[in-house]
């Protein structure tokens, strides 16, 4: 099927969470320690270009920028990370906390929460928690501030992909602050269709109380998809969740107020979608139109993808990507053409396990 033709379809599908945008300072040192840390080791682009396409997150001025996307093969989504080369970065001019809106925390998975644990206290520039809490669910869980202050936390997950050897798998899902719960389920739930609410409380939540606000009263939902699409590479991304928190006590800052796109924090999530055009009307009826849109594939090294954002109801940036052509093995010259596959065909389980021979070693 030809990109055009598909893109014309009549159906679009949201097959689940792809990746979480980090924008950092020091690109090189974050690429290694994320390595490191989650084994992140798997990279799929790393360009310098311009964003034009951000000019309306960067206060009409286009930036410059350096972009890698970087996975863990034992399964869970990817990194994009950022940093801003036309600029210096700035983080929050005070202590993002739980409640403040946008995405606050990262959740990453891992098969052994306490060998994670017991990894993760290596890490000098690392600030963990000293123990294991538990979630409300009942669950093992502890946080991590990377040296950019952006928070992780960790949870166990029993799906995987590939074994790695590492204790950390890769992004299982995000925590996003929201001012008004009932409207911003519009958007996840229904049409972004995280529809399966697993926990839904109001009250003090008691794995965060040794974070910032974290005594406060919150309602706290946790979605995910009752029928995640497989697409290409459904099988290593895993079942993702998204965690809609509301401050009850206070009010939440927006976590990029008085900033712009690539200043340091979560910068995004990102959504793998098939039919683009479908997906925009769908979205537009329900009054969250694209905000910028590349309206045709764009290139970053030799991936090709079709690129859109929107915002949520509090200004949380969403990025819907449709791929067209990924990398498998750059260096051997082996690429795939997404688009000649249907929508909900995995990628060969072989094609996937080849991204091993494209692994950084430190």
């Amino acid at each position: 099927m030809s990109q055009t033709a598909n893109r014309s379809s009549n159906s679009h599908r949201i097959q689940g969470m792809q990746h979480i945008g980090i924008a950092v300072t020091d690109m090189d040192r974050s690429l290694r320690l994320y390595r490191q840390l989650f084994g992140m080791d798997i990279p799929f682009f790393d360009s310098v270009q311009e964003a034009p396409l951000m000019d309306s997150h960067t206060r009409g001025e286009t930036i410059l920028k350096r972009a890698s996307m970087v996975l863990n093969l034992q399964g869970g989504c990817a990194f994009e990370v950022l940093q801003p080369t036309s600029f210096e970065p700035k983080p929050a001019s005070w202590e993002i906390g739980l409640g403040d809106l946008g995405i606050a925390v990262v959740q990453m998975k891992t098969k052994d929460i306490v060998r994670m644990h017991k990894h993760a206290l290596q890490f000098d520039d690392v600030n963990c928690d000293d123990k294991l809490t538990t979630t409300p669910w009942g669950d093992p869980t502890f946080f991590l501030n990377d040296s950019d202050g952006n928070v992780f936390q960790i949870l166990e997950a029993s799906d995987s992909f590939a074994k790695t050897g590492h204790a950390s798998g890769g992004v299982l899902g995000c925590t996003i602050g929201v001012s008004d719960m009932e409207t911003s389920l519009k958007l996840y739930a229904t049409t972004l269709g995280y529809s399966e609410v697993l926990y839904d409380e109001t009250a003090v939540q008691s794995d965060w109380s040794h974070r910032p606000y974290g005594s406060e009263n919150y309602r706290r939902v946790r979605l995910t998809q009752p029928n995640p699409g497989s697409g290409g590479f459904g099988p290593l991304t895993g079942r993702t969740f998204i965690e809609l928190i509301q401050a009850k006590d206070r009010s939440g800052r927006f976590i990029f107020e008085d900033r712009i796109w690539c200043d340091t924090g979560f910068a995004h999530l990102g959504f793998d979608v098939r039919g683009m055009e479908t997906l925009g009307k769908t979205l537009s009826a329900e009054g969250f139109g694209f905000r910028c849109d590349t309206a045709d594939a764009i290139g970053m090294g030799e991936t090709k993808v079709h690129c859109t954002y929107i915002d949520d109801p509090d200004e949380c940036w969403l990025e819907m990507i449709e791929v067209y052509k990924i990398p498998i093995i750059e260096k051997w010259g082996l690429f795939l053409d997404v688009q000649k596959r249907g929508a909900d065909e995995s990628l060969p389980r072989w094609m996937l396990h080849a991204l091993k021979f494209s692994r950084i070693r430190d």
